[in-house]
């Protein structure tokens, strides 16, 4: 058996082509690029993305680990999905936990250019008492409870409905000095974590 075959999916009613083009595209990638990954040709990329051709299991599993992404993920769910725009509330990612969680919308955010975060902070929980900076911009909204936001020398008490945006290249701090857990929706770009 060749290791590209005659496309016999579109009859089964998966797109195998239109399945690897679009997961190919939601992570960013180029045919060329996936290619390089998978250690096959950009010409095998592109035949089976117009379903001109069907490769093997072995094959597919070669290109999909490219991406990366399971067999089992490839298969599964809407063939015509592009990439994910609708979170449920579990489907936000942890990427702090403890007295400050910060839950992120999406998964993979390296050709993302915003991150978007859903903070929490206990009662006297803070970001430390080193300052952060990066490389960034960041902006939030307090939704409930209070913060103090120290920026530079600059420091402000904010209350639900209260907003802050600045460079994130200056020093600065979160902390929750209310004896009510504090939430704050906020965004930064480029992402920072």
């Amino acid at each position: 058996m060749s290791d590209i075959e005659p496309n016999a999916d579109q009859e089964y009613g998966f797109d195998l082509g239109a399945r690897l083009r679009g997961m190919r595209e939601s992570h960013g990638l180029s045919q060329r690029e996936l290619a390089r990954r998978a250690g096959v040709t950009n010409g095998m990329i592109s035949l089976i993305e117009q379903n001109r051709s069907s490769p093997s299991v072995g094959s597919l599993k070669k290109v999909l680990d490219g991406i990366p992404v399971t067999l089992a993920d490839f298969f599964a769910g809407d063939v015509n999905k592009g990439p994910k725009i609708f979170f449920a509330a579990e489907d936000l990612l942890e990427i702090a936990g403890g007295a400050v969680s910060y839950r992120q919308v999406g998964r993979d955010l390296s050709d993302k250019a915003l991150q978007m975060i859903h903070e929490r902070y206990a009662p006297g929980a803070d970001t430390g008492r080193a300052m952060l900076s990066h490389e960034a911009e960041e902006c939030g909204v307090v939704i409930q409870g209070q913060m103090e936001l120290t920026v530079g020398n600059q420091r402000k008490l904010m209350g639900p409905g209260e907003a802050y945006y600045f460079d994130s290249r200056l020093p600065h701090r979160f902390r929750n000095t209310s004896d009510e857990d504090c939430v704050v929706i906020s965004a930064c770009t480029p992402p920072s974590f």
